[in-house]
């Protein structure tokens, strides 16, 4: 049985290579610490039909995640080369031109395993991870290949978890 991190329990930490806006970059989960939450998206491979589809509807939605100060990563098996490649091809030539937020590549399959995403055949399935701004997993799903999530219920569950902190924060004091 595979045991996946634990709600209530530190995310991974992980460091590796990103694209955003054509760039390539070091990036660290632990960077989000203290700032942002984090939408953190596995998913299986570039140049997949449902990925593109999940990974431009969130970067359309941009400004609603923005807005409850929460920072989209991306991830893939895929080698940093294959994301900028990605994000350089337009959108109606089947890329995502444009994304507004990083791709990371896990290229050495760790990040993966360990958010226990990765199968026997050493792909990784979509999953779905927020975590808040103390690095702790708040909510995470896990769908077969062949699946996609609903943005719009991210949301809702992003603005949940807020509002139970909040008021778990006032209570207290």
């Amino acid at each position: 049985m595979i045991a996946f991190p634990q709600i209530g329990k530190k995310a991974p930490n992980f460091i590796t290579v990103g694209v955003f806006k054509k760039r390539l970059g070091r990036i660290r989960l632990s960077d989000y610490l203290g700032k942002k939450y984090v939408l953190l998206i596995f998913y299986p491979a570039n140049f997949t039909p449902l990925a593109r589809i999940k990974l431009l509807t969130l970067s359309d939605q941009i400004n609603k995640f923005r807005k409850l100060s929460t920072q989209i990563l991306a991830i893939s098996i895929d080698s940093p080369f294959s994301h900028l490649q990605y994000l350089l091809i337009s959108r109606k030539d089947g890329g995502l031109a444009n994304l507004n937020y990083p791709l990371i590549s896990d290229l050495s399959r760790n990040i993966t395993k360990d958010y226990k995403l990765l199968t026997e055949e050493g792909l990784g399935l979509p999953g779905i991870f927020i975590i808040d701004k103390e690095g702790i997993i708040q909510y995470y799903t896990v769908n077969n290949l062949l699946y996609s999530s609903n943005v719009n219920e991210l949301l809702r569950i992003i603005k949940s978890i807020q509002y139970v902190k909040k008021s778990l924060d006032t209570f207290v004091q």
